[in-house]
């Protein structure tokens, strides 16, 4: 069993003696940061990343996106009746969205935004 080492005085309510540092806390370092959410870290901000010691006294910082950070279909179209998606292999999907059926419903107003939205979507493309 291992033996733990009594730290109970130093800094403790009755003792007024400061805090003993542990063995791995680096102290005066100089670190840049690359983050990609903000110019500059924020107070109370957490940001997922790799800390990397590239020199004696010199750390840098990479922040990383988590891995659902990246849209797997992008939107490339998002109309009231369809939606125009790229998948990852490059195709792409036309999605129609939930039916409203109550009285003001029509059949022809329907098919006629149909086909306005598909024109929509699809000019979009051809101008990339």
């Amino acid at each position: 069993m291992k033996k733990l080492r009594n730290y109970v005085e130093a800094g403790s309510r009755e003792s007024n003696e400061p805090r003993q540092w542990n063995r791995n806390t680096e102290l005066c370092v100089d670190l840049k940061t690359i983050l990609r959410s903000d110019r500059i870290a924020r107070m109370d901000e957490s940001y997922p990343g790799v800390l990397t010691r590239d020199d004696v006294d010199h750390f840098i910082f990479t922040e990383t996106l988590p891995p659902t950070a990246c849209r797997r279909n992008p939107r490339l179209f998002d109309g009231r009746y369809i939606s125009l998606t790229r998948w990852n292999d490059g195709s792409l999907r036309l999605y129609f969205k939930k039916l409203n059926t109550d009285e003001s419903f029509s059949v022809e107003k329907f098919a006629l935004g149909v086909f306005n939205e598909i024109s929509m979507a699809l000019e979009g493309l051809v101008e990339e």
